[in-house]
Protein backbone atom coordinates (compact mmCIF):
# COMPACT_ATOMS: atom_id res chain seq x y z
CA UNK A 1 0.00 0.00 0.00
CA UNK A 2 2.66 2.28 0.92
CA UNK A 3 4.94 1.42 -2.05
CA UNK A 4 1.70 2.30 -4.10
CA UNK A 5 1.29 5.84 -2.38
CA UNK A 6 4.61 6.85 -3.21
CA UNK A 7 4.44 5.49 -6.91
CA UNK A 8 1.14 7.28 -7.47
CA UNK A 9 2.82 10.76 -5.63
CA UNK A 10 5.78 10.43 -8.12
CA UNK A 11 3.97 11.71 -10.91
CA UNK A 12 2.40 14.77 -9.74
CA UNK A 13 4.57 17.81 -10.06
CA UNK A 14 4.80 19.57 -6.90
CA UNK A 15 3.96 23.96 -8.02
CA UNK A 16 5.57 24.88 -4.76
CA UNK A 17 8.78 23.23 -4.50
CA UNK A 18 12.09 25.05 -4.99
CA UNK A 19 14.86 22.94 -7.07
CA UNK A 20 17.46 25.71 -6.95
CA UNK A 21 19.99 25.23 -4.06
CA UNK A 22 21.09 28.48 -2.20
CA UNK A 23 22.97 29.86 0.40
CA UNK A 24 21.40 32.10 3.22
CA UNK A 25 24.37 33.58 5.62
CA UNK A 26 25.93 29.63 5.57
CA UNK A 27 22.69 28.23 6.11
CA UNK A 28 22.19 25.75 2.85
CA UNK A 29 19.08 23.92 1.14
CA UNK A 30 16.57 24.61 -0.54
CA UNK A 31 13.48 26.18 1.68
CA UNK A 32 10.28 26.38 0.35
CA UNK A 33 8.18 29.99 0.63
CA UNK A 34 11.67 31.60 1.21
CA UNK A 35 12.62 32.64 -1.79
CA UNK A 36 10.96 36.48 -2.11
CA UNK A 37 11.96 36.95 1.67
CA UNK A 38 15.71 37.16 1.69
CA UNK A 39 17.50 40.10 -0.20
CA UNK A 40 20.87 39.15 0.45
CA UNK A 41 21.13 35.77 -0.74
CA UNK A 42 23.81 34.47 -2.98
CA UNK A 43 22.67 31.60 -5.72
CA UNK A 44 25.83 28.90 -6.13
CA UNK A 45 26.19 26.27 -8.25
CA UNK A 46 25.70 22.46 -6.83
CA UNK A 47 28.95 21.86 -6.63
CA UNK A 48 30.06 24.37 -3.67
CA UNK A 49 27.17 23.66 -1.66
CA UNK A 50 27.51 21.97 1.42
CA UNK A 51 24.02 21.39 2.34
CA UNK A 52 22.49 20.84 5.83
CA UNK A 53 22.59 17.58 7.10
CA UNK A 54 24.79 16.55 4.54
CA UNK A 55 28.15 15.65 6.14
CA UNK A 56 28.74 13.49 10.11
CA UNK A 57 31.33 16.93 10.86
CA UNK A 58 29.10 17.69 14.21
CA UNK A 59 27.12 14.26 14.25
CA UNK A 60 26.48 14.19 18.31
CA UNK A 61 27.35 10.93 18.34
CA UNK A 62 30.68 9.22 17.31
CA UNK A 63 30.90 5.64 15.51
CA UNK A 64 34.24 5.43 15.34
CA UNK A 65 34.32 4.63 18.74
CA UNK A 66 32.02 1.49 18.47
CA UNK A 67 33.78 -1.71 18.64
CA UNK A 68 34.93 -3.13 15.69
CA UNK A 69 33.19 -6.19 16.07
CA UNK A 70 29.90 -4.39 17.04
CA UNK A 71 30.59 -1.84 13.66
CA UNK A 72 31.12 -5.15 11.67
CA UNK A 73 27.40 -6.17 12.47
CA UNK A 74 25.97 -3.02 12.44
CA UNK A 75 27.43 -2.38 8.49
CA UNK A 76 26.06 -6.28 7.42
CA UNK A 77 22.56 -5.74 9.08
CA UNK A 78 22.83 -2.46 7.30
CA UNK A 79 23.74 -3.95 3.61
CA UNK A 80 21.59 -6.59 4.07
CA UNK A 81 18.21 -5.17 5.55
CA UNK A 82 18.07 -1.20 5.19
CA UNK A 83 17.99 1.06 3.42
CA UNK A 84 21.08 1.14 0.97
CA UNK A 85 21.70 4.90 1.17
CA UNK A 86 24.73 5.64 2.12
CA UNK A 87 25.06 9.37 2.43
CA UNK A 88 22.82 11.29 5.31
CA UNK A 89 19.55 13.06 3.81
CA UNK A 90 20.36 16.46 3.11
CA UNK A 91 17.99 19.43 3.14
CA UNK A 92 17.33 19.38 -0.19
CA UNK A 93 16.53 16.17 -0.77
CA UNK A 94 14.59 15.46 2.60
CA UNK A 95 11.94 18.43 1.97
CA UNK A 96 11.82 16.89 -2.05
CA UNK A 97 10.77 13.29 -0.30
CA UNK A 98 8.63 14.65 2.53
CA UNK A 99 6.55 16.57 -0.32
CA UNK A 100 6.36 13.30 -2.12
CA UNK A 101 5.46 11.11 0.68
CA UNK A 102 3.07 14.28 1.47
CA UNK A 103 1.09 14.14 -2.07
CA UNK A 104 0.97 10.15 -1.68
CA UNK A 105 -1.47 10.59 0.87
CA UNK A 106 -5.46 11.08 0.14
CA UNK A 107 -6.52 14.96 0.77
CA UNK A 108 -9.07 14.09 3.41
CA UNK A 109 -6.20 12.16 5.02
CA UNK A 110 -3.92 15.25 4.97
CA UNK A 111 -7.11 17.39 6.04
CA UNK A 112 -6.03 16.62 9.94
CA UNK A 113 -2.10 16.86 9.22
CA UNK A 114 0.22 19.50 8.08
CA UNK A 115 4.18 19.71 8.31
CA UNK A 116 6.99 22.61 8.74
CA UNK A 117 9.97 22.93 6.32
CA UNK A 118 12.86 21.12 7.24
CA UNK A 119 14.66 24.06 8.24
CA UNK A 120 12.08 26.10 9.83
CA UNK A 121 13.09 25.17 13.06
CA UNK A 122 16.99 25.10 12.23
CA UNK A 123 16.27 28.84 11.33
CA UNK A 124 14.09 29.84 14.15
CA UNK A 125 17.25 29.58 16.74
CA UNK A 126 19.23 32.48 14.65
CA UNK A 127 18.16 35.43 15.58
CA UNK A 128 18.14 37.20 12.06
CA UNK A 129 15.51 34.59 10.70
CA UNK A 130 13.17 33.90 13.99
CA UNK A 131 10.51 36.58 13.54
CA UNK A 132 10.19 35.53 9.81
CA UNK A 133 10.05 31.96 10.72
CA UNK A 134 7.55 32.69 13.47
CA UNK A 135 5.57 34.58 10.47
CA UNK A 136 5.69 31.60 8.12
CA UNK A 137 4.34 29.00 10.86
CA UNK A 138 1.32 31.37 11.55
CA UNK A 139 0.54 30.97 8.23
CA UNK A 140 0.04 27.42 8.20
CA UNK A 141 -2.82 27.59 10.64
CA UNK A 142 -1.22 24.69 12.64
CA UNK A 143 -3.83 25.11 15.07
CA UNK A 144 -6.27 24.22 13.37
CA UNK A 145 -4.86 21.02 12.39
CA UNK A 146 -4.80 17.54 14.77
CA UNK A 147 -1.11 16.73 14.35
CA UNK A 148 1.63 18.98 13.10
CA UNK A 149 5.10 17.22 12.07
CA UNK A 150 8.15 19.70 12.23
CA UNK A 151 11.48 18.05 10.74
CA UNK A 152 14.72 18.85 13.02
CA UNK A 153 17.56 19.24 12.28
CA UNK A 154 20.30 19.61 14.67
CA UNK A 155 23.94 18.65 15.02
CA UNK A 156 23.79 16.97 11.69
CA UNK A 157 21.27 14.80 12.94
CA UNK A 158 17.58 14.45 11.63
CA UNK A 159 14.39 13.85 14.52
CA UNK A 160 11.09 14.88 14.51
CA UNK A 161 8.51 16.68 16.79
CA UNK A 162 5.06 15.98 16.66
CA UNK A 163 2.33 19.01 17.92
CA UNK A 164 -0.56 16.80 18.90
CA UNK A 165 -3.77 18.85 19.59
CA UNK A 166 -2.22 22.10 19.77
CA UNK A 167 -6.00 23.41 18.66
CA UNK A 168 -6.80 22.99 22.25
CA UNK A 169 -7.21 25.60 24.91
CA UNK A 170 -4.29 25.77 27.13
CA UNK A 171 -7.19 25.69 30.19
CA UNK A 172 -8.32 22.15 28.99
CA UNK A 173 -8.39 19.56 31.14
CA UNK A 174 -8.84 16.97 28.46
CA UNK A 175 -4.92 15.94 28.02
CA UNK A 176 -4.93 15.83 24.70
CA UNK A 177 -2.69 18.41 23.74
CA UNK A 178 0.93 17.27 24.00
CA UNK A 179 4.51 16.61 22.45
CA UNK A 180 6.18 13.60 20.62
CA UNK A 181 9.73 13.89 20.09
CA UNK A 182 10.93 10.81 17.97
CA UNK A 183 14.71 10.17 17.61
CA UNK A 184 16.39 7.28 16.10
CA UNK A 185 19.96 7.68 17.92
CA UNK A 186 18.56 7.82 21.28
CA UNK A 187 21.45 7.68 22.65
CA UNK A 188 22.51 11.43 21.49
CA UNK A 189 19.80 12.38 24.31
CA UNK A 190 16.99 13.63 22.49
CA UNK A 191 16.02 15.81 25.77
CA UNK A 192 19.15 18.17 24.98
CA UNK A 193 16.37 19.76 22.37
CA UNK A 194 13.62 20.77 24.99
CA UNK A 195 14.73 23.89 26.24
CA UNK A 196 14.72 24.71 22.58
CA UNK A 197 11.46 22.89 21.50
CA UNK A 198 9.82 24.86 24.47
CA UNK A 199 11.04 28.17 23.79
CA UNK A 200 9.83 27.68 20.40
CA UNK A 201 6.25 26.34 20.95
CA UNK A 202 6.39 29.69 23.31
CA UNK A 203 6.60 32.35 20.68
CA UNK A 204 4.37 30.19 18.29
CA UNK A 205 1.73 30.90 20.74
CA UNK A 206 2.62 34.63 21.34
CA UNK A 207 3.09 34.68 17.44
CA UNK A 208 -0.81 33.81 17.44
CA UNK A 209 -1.60 36.15 19.64
CA UNK A 210 -3.14 32.99 21.81
CA UNK A 211 -3.21 33.33 25.89
CA UNK A 212 1.07 31.82 26.39
CA UNK A 213 1.46 31.93 30.15
CA UNK A 214 5.48 30.10 30.05
CA UNK A 215 4.31 28.31 33.06
CA UNK A 216 1.28 26.83 31.53
CA UNK A 217 3.11 26.25 28.06
CA UNK A 218 6.02 24.74 29.61
CA UNK A 219 3.75 22.06 31.52
CA UNK A 220 2.47 20.63 27.78
CA UNK A 221 3.83 17.15 27.83
CA UNK A 222 6.86 16.59 25.79
CA UNK A 223 7.25 12.42 25.51
CA UNK A 224 10.19 10.61 23.72
CA UNK A 225 8.91 7.43 23.22
CA UNK A 226 11.07 4.68 22.26
CA UNK A 227 10.91 3.89 18.47
CA UNK A 228 12.93 1.82 16.07
CA UNK A 229 16.74 2.62 16.30
CA UNK A 230 19.17 3.56 13.44
CA UNK A 231 22.36 0.99 13.19
CA UNK A 232 24.35 3.33 11.49
CA UNK A 233 25.38 7.26 11.43
CA UNK A 234 23.84 8.17 8.08
CA UNK A 235 19.81 6.76 8.20
CA UNK A 236 18.15 9.25 10.69
CA UNK A 237 16.14 11.19 7.68
CA UNK A 238 15.23 8.16 6.34
CA UNK A 239 13.99 7.35 9.81
CA UNK A 240 11.99 10.33 10.25
CA UNK A 241 10.49 10.13 6.59
CA UNK A 242 9.32 6.71 7.64
CA UNK A 243 8.03 7.90 11.15
CA UNK A 244 6.08 10.12 9.67
CA UNK A 245 4.52 8.04 6.92
CA UNK A 246 3.75 5.23 9.71
CA UNK A 247 1.98 7.80 11.95
CA UNK A 248 -0.05 9.53 9.25
CA UNK A 249 -1.23 5.96 8.81
CA UNK A 250 -1.74 5.13 12.22
CA UNK A 251 -2.89 8.27 14.45
CA UNK A 252 -5.58 7.92 16.57
CA UNK A 253 -8.50 10.70 16.17
CA UNK A 254 -7.85 11.68 19.37
CA UNK A 255 -4.14 11.36 20.95
CA UNK A 256 -4.60 10.62 24.91
CA UNK A 257 -2.19 9.98 27.51
CA UNK A 258 -4.43 7.35 28.48
CA UNK A 259 -3.23 5.36 25.44
CA UNK A 260 0.26 6.66 25.08
CA UNK A 261 2.81 5.33 23.41
CA UNK A 262 0.17 3.74 21.31
CA UNK A 263 1.97 2.08 18.37
CA UNK A 264 5.56 3.60 19.22
CA UNK A 265 7.65 1.16 20.45
CA UNK A 266 10.76 -0.41 19.49
CA UNK A 267 8.96 -2.79 17.38
CA UNK A 268 7.30 -0.47 15.39
CA UNK A 269 8.47 -1.81 12.16
CA UNK A 270 10.83 -3.93 10.92
CA UNK A 271 14.44 -2.97 9.34
CA UNK A 272 12.56 -4.67 5.91
CA UNK A 273 9.47 -2.45 5.95
CA UNK A 274 12.38 0.52 6.34
CA UNK A 275 14.08 -1.41 3.44
CA UNK A 276 10.83 -0.97 1.21
CA UNK A 277 9.91 2.44 2.07
CA UNK A 278 13.54 3.73 1.30
CA UNK A 279 13.21 1.85 -2.46
CA UNK A 280 9.93 3.73 -3.24
CA UNK A 281 11.70 6.95 -2.01
CA UNK A 282 14.42 6.32 -3.73
CA UNK A 283 12.60 5.45 -7.02
CA UNK A 284 11.26 8.86 -6.98
CA UNK A 285 14.70 10.39 -6.51
CA UNK A 286 14.84 11.65 -10.10
CA UNK A 287 11.79 13.60 -9.17
CA UNK A 288 13.21 15.76 -6.16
Amino acid sequence: MRSKRLAAASAVKAGSSSTKIETIDGIEGSVSNMKHVYSRKKKIVDSEVKVIGSSQAFSPYDWSKVPRGLQTKRRSNRENAVSGQKKMLDSTVFEGYLEKLWMSFSEDKRSSFTYLDCLWFHLYKDSSYKAKVLTWIKNKHIFSKKYVFVPIVSWKHWSLLILCHFGESLQSESGTRCMLLLDSLEMADPRRLEPDIRKFVLDIYKEEGRPANKNIVYRIPLMVPKVPQQTDGVDCGNFVLYYINLFMEDAPDHFSMEGYPYFMNKNWFTPEGLASFCKGLSSAKSDV
